[in-house]
């Protein structure tokens, strides 16, 4: 029998050859940077956290050094967020706890507005929903909470007996449905919560999806990262979900799963039973019900990742969400032209979706997009600095 390697060697051919971009050289970290976000009311505006327990606001008019630089922590900050509406406010998750500051009260000794400690072990993501009203904070326990920002306490606790049975790395809320949250984790599956509940209604297992291509055999389907377009592209893209599992994207018609469970619901409470939450699909580009939309995969077949994927984002500049970009551990961003993949996983040309190939230095982290007088990326990997790479 052929080794695994001989196996993956034809789909290795496949991959476009990659480009190696001049990218500008963030510096303020003293440590590994480990997420980064872009203010969607300045767009010029950067904010980087690190190993380091640090936070740097750089504006990209100025120079390669930090307009502000905090330090908020002994622990590594995994992950910060704007609270919507009021970007003079951001919420960092450091270990157990997130902390509150407003930027507008800078001074030599930062003191929190808020703190919250109710996850039981370190935050991997932490997201503020549209309406400002609240967070939710994904754990290595395998929890997500829900806190009410607007009342300072815990509403909900989304637990790991009826969800994720091991770390989970990422949650989102759906920002069309007012909720509702998205979690993935790295027992392999992809949880839709009905958070005023506190239950799920959905679970994907990527564990037990067939991946295509061989290489699939060195990527486990651990969820690490999963995006969901803002509420002004929704229209154009459709209520969608892209979710990295393991080094395999696939593109996730939200509604018409939910209309799935419902039509199952439908079916089992005619015959007497209750409707399953678990959901094993034998395929990850078919379901048994005609109503569910096929799922759209990318793998390194079409030159996708041949490593873990670590961050996923859609495109901020030019025309929103028309780019899906991934990071993964194989030190390689991958820019998507994603809407000319079509749902039987194929195109005209395999350039057509593989808009770009880039070769970073080091391991990707975190990333982001924003336009500033020219459509920007902004890649956190596991150095000091953080790129800015300018895509047009």
């Amino acid at each position: 029998m052929a080794s695994a390697a001989a196996v993956a060697e034809p789909a290795l051919n496949l991959q476009p050859p990659k480009i190696k971009m001049k990218g500008r050289r963030l510096k303020g970290h003293k440590d590994s940077a480990n997420c980064c976000i872009a203010s969607s009311e300045n767009p010029r505006l950067i904010v980087t956290s690190g190993e380091d327990g640090r936070v740097c606001w750089f504006d990209l008019r100025c120079n390669d050094e930090p307009q502000l630089a905090m330090d908020v922590s002994e622990e590594p900050i995994l992950s910060l967020c704007f609270k919507s509406g009021n970007e003079d406010n951001i919420y960092v998750s450091s270990g157990k706890e997130i902390k509150c500051f407003d930027v507008r009260l800078a001074a030599a000794k930062w003191e929190p507005l808020e703190n919250y400690n109710y996850n039981k072990e370190e935050i991997n993501k932490v997201t503020c929903n549209s309406k400002s009203s609240f967070l939710a904070a994904a754990d290595d326990s395998g929890e997500v909470k829900i806190i009410d920002i607007k009342q300072h306490c815990l509403y909900k606790t989304l637990r790991a007996e009826t969800g994720h049975t091991s770390i989970c790395s990422t949650v989102e809320f759906l920002p069309w449905r007012s909720w509702e949250v998205i979690s993935g984790g790295l027992d392999s599956t992809l949880v839709l919560w009905e958070f005023s509940k506190a239950r799920p209604y959905k679970v994907l297992n990527f564990g037990n999806t067939s991946n295509s291509g061989a290489g699939q055999c060195f990527n486990p389907s651990l969820i690490h990262a999963i995006a969901v377009p803002e509420i002004d592209m929704v229209d154009k893209l459709g209520k969608i979900c892209a979710v990295a599992a393991g080094g395999v994207i696939n593109v996730i018609d939200i509604e018409s799963e939910i209309g799935n469970v419902r039509s199952k619901s439908s079916s089992n409470t005619g015959k007497g039973t209750r409707p399953r939450l678990k959901d094993g699909s034998s395929s990850s580009n078919t379901d048994a019900n005609h109503n569910v939309k096929r799922r759209l995969q990318f793998d390194y077949t079409i030159g996708g990742h041949t490593s873990a994927v670590s961050s996923l984002t859609f495109s901020l500049f030019g025309e929103k969400g028309k780019f899906l970009i991934s990071g993964g551990n194989d030190k390689l961003v991958k820019v998507w032209n994603w809407s000319n993949y079509t749902e039987g996983g194929s195109s005209d040309s395999s350039n057509d979706i593989l808009h770009l190939n880039i070769g970073v230095p080091q391991k990707v982290n975190w990333m982001c997009t924003t336009s500033a007088d020219t459509d920007n990326l902004v890649v956190c990997d596991t150095s000091k600095t953080v790129k800015v790479y300018s895509l047009t």
